[in-house]
């Protein structure tokens, strides 16, 4: 589906141009004048309209009808316009959605003439950017967040498309997003699946995501990264799935956002935002504000463990 800012504005004006006419009305200032003097009229004499001289013959009519011959002459019909066809855009957009295991959802935009430019995704509250390729393209795979997904994509002049796709496995997974703006905030989503100590088998994280094909077998999670970091306008986020309906073994997940201090954060005020889609059924979002340390800190960690509620796994 095409969205335009500018397409309602220009069916209305089609739908006028339409109607074949142009209603312009002004209304002159009134003056402010001396009241008008009263004019006495003497003299008055009363006429009659047309009045016929009383000698003028009236003329009699005949006492046979006359016949008036018909013409029967055919005029050509008159030339309607010809129906035109509805404006196209002038950079038609395409959006579609395909389901993937493990309740993810891909995505496939083509907008040819918009090649190499920022895009920014949008989805039930989750919002990310990204950059079509040389011929308009972009493909990615997306966590839903709703049964019933509704994805948009939005270009910076306005123009855009959506898509819709039905979820149904969603139900079988727990999901925890946090989003942010910026490449150089540091800020990561941290999961310790069954007291896994960390940088160990079980620590889930952007530099060890898992596989869809584990998390979608109910066997461990995934952790999908969104958005390219290229300048500092940049909407990232990241997404910790668990398929907390389908796991074999009862335990915890134990989850964490994480910044690391860095020449570019340090000193620097952070913002960011959580998302956490689970069981019970509302998206429960939080803001986050974080005061990075000063630059002496470079290389340590800020850990907030307390901040995302964790996961209690219940086995199937």
């Amino acid at each position: 589906m095409l969205l335009n800012r500018n397409a309602l504005l220009g069916l209305t004006l089609i739908a006028a141009l339409g109607i074949g006419f142009v209603m312009q009305y002004v209304v002159q200032p009134r003056t402010a004048s001396a009241p008008p003097e009263p004019l006495e009229v003497t003299d008055i004499t009363l006429t009659a309209s047309m009045a016929a001289p009383r000698d003028m013959a009236v003329p009699r009519l005949p006492d046979t009808p006359v016949r008036v011959a018909a013409d029967t002459t055919t005029l050509p019909a008159p030339a309607l316009p010809e129906e035109s066809a509805a404006p196209q855009p002038a950079c038609p957009i395409t959006l579609e959605a395909a389901p993937r295991p493990a309740a993810m959802v891909a995505l496939k935009l083509k907008a040819d003439c918009l090649a190499g430019q920022r895009v920014t995704i949008h989805h039930n509250g989750m919002m990310f950017a990204d950059r079509t390729d040389a011929d308009g393209a972009l493909s990615i795979t997306v966590p839903a967040l709703a049964p019933k997904a509704v994805f948009i994509a939005s270009f910076p002049s306005g123009d855009g498309a959506v898509a819709q796709i039905d979820v149904a496995s969603l139900k079988a997974y727990d999901r925890i997003v946090v989003q942010w703006k910026g490449r150089d905030t540091g800020i990561g989503l941290h999961a310790l699946e069954y007291d896994a100590a960390y940088w160990a088998e079980g620590h889930v994280w952007a530099d060890a995501p898992g596989t869809t094909r584990a998390t979608a077998e109910g066997k461990s999670g995934l952790m999908t990264r969104l958005g390219v970091a290229d300048d500092d306008e940049a909407l990232l986020a990241e997404v910790y799935t668990f398929p907390s309906r389908m796991a074999d073994i009862p335990g915890a997940v134990n989850l964490s956002v994480e910044a690391e201090v860095t020449q570019a954060n340090c000193g620097r005020q952070v913002d960011a935002q959580t998302l956490e889609y689970r069981q019970a059924g509302a998206l429960r979002v939080q803001d986050l504000t974080l005061f990075m340390p000063d630059c002496d800190t470079v290389g340590d960690f800020l850990v907030l463990k307390n901040l995302i509620e964790d996961l209690t796994i219940a086995a199937k």
